[in-house]
């Protein structure tokens, strides 16, 4: 389920032929992000976004991330499968990272579900991933 009560189903989406697969299921378990120890994020509604052979990617609700500890930047990237994405930087406790979150506002309709939501280099920050 979303943040705001829709049902997920697992979404599979091709372009380009058969070479390009995104696939989006709720995260059963925790996710938490953190830097220098401070929790940056924590959330028990997490999404799973499986693409391609890359990595998995965990996508949390912005509701559920200390937003008063990432600053908006101008930084702006455009994935042809998912669509626009904007940038923040982690500031506060001594730490700067820069453009280490991005979220889709407006993602393309096959991966709506991850709208609102922020994701997380995870050679930048903590990840720690329990259940699911």
């Amino acid at each position: 389920m979303t943040s705001d009560g829709a049902t997920i189903d697992p979404v599979g989406m091709t372009d380009l032929g058969s070479a390009h697969r995104i696939a989006i299921e709720p995260h059963a378990g925790v996710v938490r992000v953190s830097v220098g120890g401070r929790v940056i994020a924590e959330s028990s509604r997490a999404l799973c976004l499986r693409e391609g052979a890359y990595p998995a990617v965990f996508y949390i609700p912005r509701d559920d991330a200390r937003m008063d500890e990432l600053t908006p930047t101008d930084h702006a990237t455009h994935c042809p499968f998912k669509g626009a994405a904007s940038y923040f930087s982690i500031v506060g406790g001594g730490d700067e990272l820069v453009n280490v979150v991005w979220s889709y506002a407006a993602p393309i309709e096959a991966v709506a579900a991850i709208r609102e939501h922020l994701a997380f280099y995870a050679n930048k920050v903590d990840i720690t991933v329990t259940g699911g």
